[in-house]
């Protein structure tokens, strides 16, 4: 996924000034994230707008994107305007930290964060942010999305399995709490390396699912995922 544009069924994806490109995980958040009865969603770091546009694509809702990378959002507008959902999706070029929408609260919040927080940083800022969590820390994630989702809103997340149980506990402590968890392999044979989770302000018994993404030959796909992302996918 590493070429300057990437064209899914009923959108392109331009890339050329993202610091974040088109990837897996971006792909599964969007095609997993509940979406059952939402009007409003906020996506926040919305990179070259792929969730954003995957989401619009699913239902009906009114998306807000925010990006606070200009390149990033340059090129997130711009596959907005291109898209057959320009309609229904804003682009702010704005932090979380910065993004002040008035009263309005949203019904959902999705985010792919960046996670890595002890690793080797890219020489490159931009790079290095669209990577690590020094400008998206968790504490950041769960404030706003206290201060912007609606009573009954919901948050949904994509991480790896080890920060995602540290999510979890943290989220407990902002009063949200883990209502749904697809755990993800990318063999039948590896470790879950991806958590999609799914929180609420509701204290529930959470439900678990599993997804496998290859079968075991390279770009051999599982049924499960070929049906997850056929709407998307040019290839299925």
């Amino acid at each position: 996924m590493s070429n300057n544009h990437f064209t899914f069924k009923q959108f392109t994806v331009k890339q050329e000034k993202a610091a974040f490109k088109v990837g897996t995980d971006g792909v599964l958040l969007g095609a997993t994230s509940d979406l059952s009865g939402e009007e409003s969603v906020l996506d926040i770091g919305t990179g070259t707008g792929l969730i954003a546009l995957m989401l619009a694509q699913r239902c009906n809702a009114r998306i807000v994107a925010i990006e606070p990378d200009k390149g990033s959002y340059e090129q997130a507008l711009d596959n907005v305007k291109e898209s057959p959902f320009c309609e229904r999706i804003t682009v702010f070029n704005k932090s979380l930290q910065e993004f002040f929408p008035g009263e309005e609260k949203f019904d959902l919040i999705v985010v792919n964060p960046p996670f890595f927080s002890d690793s080797l940083k890219n020489p490159d800022p931009r790079l290095s942010a669209a990577r690590h969590n020094d400008n998206l820390t968790s504490e950041d994630i769960l404030t706003g999305a206290n201060r912007l989702l609606n009573e009954k809103g919901s948050l949904q997340l994509i991480l790896p399995y080890v920060e995602g149980n540290v999510f979890i506990a943290e989220a407990a402590d902002y009063g949200f709490y883990c209502n749904k968890i697809l755990k993800i392999r990318p063999l039948p044979t590896s470790e879950i390396r991806r958590v999609v989770l799914s929180f609420s302000r509701a204290k529930i018994k959470p439900s678990e699912s599993f997804l496998t993404i290859e079968r075991g030959p390279r770009h051999e796909f599982t049924d499960d995922y070929k049906n997850l992302t056929k709407d998307f996918y040019l290839k299925f």
